[in-house]
């Protein structure tokens, strides 16, 4: 019976560790990314972390988002209310129950 519990011990940090290596170029290159991000982007994310917030895209007004994927430089710069690209920050769920939220962009 130890012995099945080593087994399935060592396995389960073997795959752990597998999953590690593979997800830390990833975290590495998301930082690297950040050194190119405006300001304001950079805060964004660490609120996002901090307050556990997510992207919401399509609800916004117009120059009311906290930033954009691709569309505009970053913050108030909506020129279009429910913009698909734009997105604010909203708690995690709640983007859901928005008519229109979408939690990626189109």
């Amino acid at each position: 019976m130890n012995s099945q519990l080593m087994t399935m011990s060592s396995l389960s940090v073997a795959v752990g560790l597998a999953l590690a290596i593979q997800v830390a170029p990833v975290q590495a290159q998301t930082m690297k990314d950040m050194s190119a991000m405006p300001q304001v982007a950079k805060d964004n994310m660490m609120r996002m972390q901090k307050e556990k917030l997510e992207k919401c895209y399509g609800v916004n007004a117009v120059a009311k988002n906290d930033c954009a994927q691709g569309a505009h430089s970053c913050a108030g710069q909506a020129t279009q209310a429910r913009d698909p690209k734009s997105f604010v920050l909203l708690p995690a769920g709640d983007c859901s129950k928005i008519q229109g939220g979408k939690l990626q962009s189109s």
